[in-house]
This record gives C-alpha cells, structure tokens and sequence, in this order.
C-alpha cells in the first residue's frame, strides 16, 4: 500500500471516529466528560483532601468544625461506595461507547483487508497471465494457493463455532467414543 493509501485510509478511519464522536448522545457525552475528570490528578488530589479533611475533622483536630462523624465514619463509608458506584457506571458507559466505535472500526477494517486481499490476488493473477503470454516456465505451490479465492463466509462459519460451541448430546459424545475406539483398534 502507498503512502498515499495509508495516509488516505487513516483519514477516513479518524474521520469515522469524529463523526461517531460527534452523534453521541448528551449523556454519552457528558458520561466521556465525567470520566476524563475522574481519571485526572485534580479528582484524585479533591478526593484526598476530602478524606484527610474528613478524618481530621471528625478526629477533632480541625478548631471550629464539629465532630459529625465519629470513627469509625460511617458516613464516608457510605459516601465513598457511594461515589464508587457512580464512578463506575459512568466509566462503563463510556466504555460501552468506546467499544461500540472500535467494533465498527474493526469492521471498516475488515472491509479494508478484504478489497486489499482481492487487489492483490488479481496483481498475482495478472502476473500469472504475463508469465504465461512470455512463455516462462514457473511453478510455485505457494503461488497458486495465493490464486484461490479466500471464501470468508466459511472463515465466518468457523469462527462462530469457535466462539459459540455447541454441547453435544450425551448420544453423540458416546457415538463419538465409540467411533475413536473402532478407529484406534
């Protein structure tokens, strides 16, 4: 592939993830914003000041600010599950999001490598025919499996057996023994 079909198929793959970005919804968009803060310092660095604050607070350290939760804090306790459960459904949500943009990149991709894997089986096949009009003898297995057409529906069907394995039945794993045990005598 050339420079310039690289540099073309990278567009179009930055170009489909800014126009996924762009059809988010409100939540999801507000959901990616929550979760680039929560990853930052700054949450982290709020987080810890609030804890210290609470703890030296209720500890009685800090003057003027009364004791609302003694230790063992169970209020914090609470409001840091709290604060983890919403943490985590907002960084799901944006992850749910992120893998939905990489499946459709994935399945672009695919579709890439299927019309690269055609262009490149009719170059070996237009060669193929050169050799041949100038009479040059060449033989190559290699060569002449890379002439087959690649059938992806049965590439698909395996795969999903791969993915999806179904249980055989009691019947059919006896039959099976038995056919490995006939065939091992």
């Amino acid at each position: 592939m050339s420079k310039q079909q690289v540099h073309r198929t990278r567009q179009i793959i930055k170009s489909f993830e800014a126009k996924a970005l762009k059809k988010r919804s409100p939540t999801a968009k507000f959901a990616d914003k929550l979760t680039t803060f929560f990853g930052s310092f700054w949450f982290l660095a709020l987080n810890l000041f609030i804890f210290l604050f609470w703890i030296l607070a209720n500890q009685g350290i800090i003057a003027g600010v009364p004791i609302f939760d003694p230790f063992p804090y169970i209020l914090l306790i609470t409001f840091v599950s709290l604060e983890a459960i919403v943490l985590t459904i907002v960084v799901l949500m944006s992850q749910n999001r992120q893998s939905q943009i990489s499946t459709l990149r994935d399945e672009l991709q695919l579709q890439v490598e299927l019309i690269t894997e055609k262009e490149l089986s009719k170059a070996l096949h237009l060669l193929k025919i050169i050799l041949e009009k100038h009479e040059i003898k060449y033989t190559d297995k290699e060569l002449e499996e890379m002439l087959q057409t690649v059938d992806t529906s049965y590439i698909e069907r395996k795969l999903e057996q791969q993915l999806n394995p179904k249980t055989k039945s009691v019947p059919q794993k006896v039959v099976k023994k038995v056919e490995k045990t006939l065939t091992s005598k």
